[in-house]
């Protein structure tokens, strides 16, 4: 047995994560990073619905909510005149328990991402770096090089969440597909005053780029992002006194203290695999995306939990490791498809050429106000950013159908007076779920399986997320419908059991059995 079961290089929120579910699943966990200390810039902002319902089974959503700034609306201003607006605060409203948008800056996010493994008993080991691995069929050897001298260290598995830089990703041989863009962007955190800097998001444009503007703190500080034109210059001693004109024109807002500025280049790249035998790629060493829709940070705390669960199953044999593979499936699919979208939506909108000029001074300010007066278009917009749609209808272990429901999808969110079907999911264990009353089949189901069952009313919620009357599903620690079948007849049943057998599917001990709502 190794001292170290799971070996986690790299301490952003990605790497924090999947630590702290392991160590809430009783697995001995170490976590690794070369710096110092946590990064003290905002960096990533938005944190989306689909990671505060993740955050919840840990117990953290509540206090990222708290602690960060919900974003009630989306504005494009075209040279200084606002030209429409989206109202997205709430857009979720029945489809999620947390409906919006929340801004919460990237520091305050790793303090209370590490606050919470201190409590878990993981300390992060700063100053340390992995240098090289070799794996054999059992187990990962591991070189780590730190202040105090070289390590070797012999663990069940290694997960590389080191960023787009892995060394991890670099031992493994494996390619970083992609590129990067021609811009070079510019980020900046500083108190403002004007009309772009009201609890929204508003995007800025002019026919040379744009500016984009969103609340990052409490205290009042916005975030400003946008490209650097050719005339203003580069190189490491660029300030932001050298695009202030532009900000301010471009934004009609005044710059009133600058907190943080930096320059940077967005890139669009992906790992030929996010596995290689006992060793695994998540976040940014994964895969980099543009920060279009404020998709990157939100899609590695979505490998992590997925990683996360698994290893965690595996390592206490609570589940066959079969399902390891699905790790990799599950997230490049989603990764390689948000790949796409997120580039193509930069392009449009970042591009120097004569279409992005078009786009932004003539099409997007005429456009957006007809999709604005859509009624639907709030919830639209919440369901295409919230990360809600995840779904792995693809994966190995992912069966069944019931109405508009199949085998992969997330498990619906149904408020069930002041508790919800979401509820249970806390146990981040394997459970039953029946929309209406549980008979005498399912019951010894879940006797013979040890799996808790939870029964729901049938009510208008579940019919109006398309759930039939009497449908079962078995969901999975992440809260993902592993197996569904839209009715409590024997063979259906008896499919579900053996689908529990065949993945060697174990409740956790301390799973409650039965609980109605």
């Amino acid at each position: 047995m190794n001292d170290t079961q799971v070996l986690i290089a790299g301490a952003g929120p990605t790497g924090m994560v999947l630590a702290l579910w392991l160590a809430r699943a009783g697995v001995r966990v170490r976590i690794v990073d070369p710096r110092m200390a946590a990064g003290e810039a905002s960096r990533a902002v938005a944190v989306h619905a689909r990671t505060l319902e993740l955050y919840d089974q840990l117990g953290l959503a509540q206090a990222v909510v708290a602690g960060g700034v919900q974003i009630d609306h989306l504005a494009v201003r075209a040279n200084g005149i606002e030209r429409a607006r989206l109202a997205i605060g709430g857009g979720g409203e029945g489809i999620s328990p947390f409906p919006f948008v929340l801004a919460y800056p990237q520091d305050d996010h790793e303090r209370l991402l590490e606050k919470a493994l201190l409590a878990a008993g993981v300390a992060i080991e700063r100053g340390t770096q992995v240098v090289g691995l070799d794996q054999t069929a059992t187990s990962v050897n591991v070189r780590l090089d730190s202040a105090s001298g070289a390590e070797r260290v012999e663990v069940d598995y290694l997960c590389g969440c080191d960023g787009a830089g892995s060394r991890v990703r670099h031992a493994l041989g494996l390619e970083f597909a992609g590129g990067t863009y021609d811009q070079t962007f510019y980020v900046a955190d500083a108190m403002v005053e004007g009309t772009a800097a009201d609890q929204g998001v508003s995007v800025c444009l002019n026919a040379e780029g744009f500016c984009l503007v969103l609340p990052v703190r409490r205290t009042g500080a916005y975030r400003l992002i946008g490209v650097v034109q050719d005339s203003q210059g580069r190189g490491e001693h660029f300030t932001f006194d050298q695009v202030r004109d532009e900000v301010e024109q471009t934004t009609g807002l005044k710059v009133k203290e600058v907190n943080w500025f930096s320059t940077y280049r967005s890139h669009h790249r992906m790992a030929t695999s996010f596995a290689s035998g006992r060793v695994y790629l998540a976040g940014d060493a994964a895969h980099i995306h543009s920060p279009a829709g404020g998709q990157g940070m939100n899609t590695g705390i979505g490998d992590a939990i997925n990683l996360g669960w698994k290893l965690a199953s595996v390592l206490h044999r609570r589940a066959d490791a079969s399902i390891l593979a699905t790790y990799a499936t599950e997230r490049m699919g989603f990764a390689r498809e948000l790949l796409k979208s997120t580039d193509r939506a930069f392009r449009l909108i970042a591009s120097d050429g004569s279409m992005g000029r078009l786009w932004r001074t003539r099409l997007l300010p005429h456009v957006l106000p007809a999709v604005a007066a859509f009624k639907g278009a709030p919830r639209l917009a919440f369901r295409v950013v919230s990360q809600v749609r995840i779904a792995y209808r693809d994966s190995a272990l992912s069966t069944g159908r019931a109405g508009k429901l199949r085998g992969g999808d997330r498990l619906p969110w149904l408020p069930v007076g002041e508790a919800d079907n979401f509820a249970p999911l806390t146990s981040r264990d394997w459970q039953l779920h029946v929309y209406g009353e549980p008979g005498p089949g399912v019951r010894r189901l879940a006797y013979n399986t040890g799996l808790p069952l939870h029964g729901y009313v049938h009510a208008a919620q579940a019919r109006a997320a398309g759930i039939p009357a009497g449908t079962v599903c078995l969901v999975r620690p992440d809260g993902y419908i592993a197996m569904l079948r839209g009715d409590q007849e024997e063979a259906g049943l008896v499919d579900m059991a053996n689908y529990i057998a065949r993945f060697a599917i174990v409740a956790s001990p301390q799973s409650v059995r039965i609980g109605e709502s």
